[in-house]
């Protein structure tokens, strides 16, 4: 008779496609999820995995069966779902991912709000890149995703929260140091510093740049950040330019620094900030809880008016 339990052992594997890791992850031995993947291949009478290859690969067969694991195991956990809303207790592991260019500022503006409002729910962070997020989301890894939108993807929900700005940080001597604002167009891919490959603002940043034949690095650096803070840095050694999210900005308060920062003349470019999960999603009922405390926290802030609106605004997608 098949268990759940044995339906958890190979969606795991085929999660990590490790034995050993899954085994891990599942806090059993690698010889009790071995025994237990090979006695559900014995009573359904096929193979799942394909052993021989490395990493370990499902069979065409053993695909169909972990999407079906999946969808058994999602209804079963569902259970709980519908006993928690019933009671209308908050409570549970939630397993939220965040994009870095999110999570450094807007955590901190609600974080400790939600925590003293939902005691019971353990809340687990993983500050991870867009592509991450949605392999992560997918197998069901975390319950939601905290980034930005759209994403076009049939299969997730989106729910906008907010829009916000992108912001120049230019230093002295650049051609648009002088500019109090700054129109989009103007923004050359010649003298920007980026994020590296794998950040979504990084492509952000790069749709709104034209090329300035006539514009050329000041030095002969390419450099591409992981973060930033690395960035502005940067900037502030006039290396070159770079673009902001609108709370990034929030914590600069040193006059020297304030005098990089330019904004946009309208319309001003803006990504949109959404929470993200599975059409077929659990957990409603936090994740409803987790967007009231966001949205109270933007809305109590100063720089609600900013970022809550789309007027005269360039989504960037």
């Amino acid at each position: 008779m098949v268990s759940l339990v044995q339906l958890s052992y190979i969606i795991a594997v085929d999660n990590y496609r490790h034995f050993a890791t899954a085994a891990q992850k599942c806090f059993v031995t690698q010889p009790t999820l071995s025994m237990q993947v090979q006695k559900l291949e014995d009573e359904l009478g096929i193979l799942i995995f394909d052993r021989s290859k490395f990493p370990v690969t499902p069979t065409d067969i053993g695909k169909a069966v972990i999407e079906q694991a999946r969808k058994v195991l999602q209804e079963t956990a569902r259970i709980n779902d519908i006993i928690s809303i019933h009671s209308k207790e908050i409570s549970g592991v939630f397993r939220v991912g965040v994009i870095p260019t999110i999570a450094p500022y807007l955590l901190p503006l609600f974080l400790e709000s939600f925590l003293e409002n939902y005691p019971k729910v353990d809340l687990v962070i993983d500050e991870i890149q867009t592509h991450q997020i949605l392999e992560k989301l997918r197998k069901e890894e975390i319950d939601v995703g905290l980034m930005a939108t759209p994403l076009y993807q049939n299969d997730l929900i989106e729910k906008p929260l907010y829009y916000e700005p992108f912001v120049a940080y230019v230093p002295p001597g650049h051609r648009l140091y002088k500019k109090k604002k700054i129109a989009a167009g103007e923004l050359s891919v010649n003298d920007i510093l980026l994020l590296k490959e794998g950040h979504c603002f990084r492509e952000h940043a790069l749709q709104l740049c034209k090329d300035h034949a006539s514009h050329k690095h000041q030095f002969n650096l390419r450099f591409e950040g992981g973060n930033l803070e690395t960035l502005k840095k940067l900037v502030e050694k006039n290396f070159g330019m770079t673009l902001l999210p609108y709370l990034a900005t929030k914590d600069i308060e040193n006059k020297e620094q304030m005098k990089y920062l330019r904004e946009f003349e309208a319309p001003v470019p803006k990504r949109e900030i959404s929470l993200v999960y599975l059409r077929a999603y659990l957990k409603k009922h936090i994740i409803n809880a987790f967007e009231t405390e966001i949205l109270k926290a933007v809305a109590d802030n100063p720089i609600a008016q900013t970022i809550m609106s789309k007027e005269n605004s360039l989504i960037v997608e």
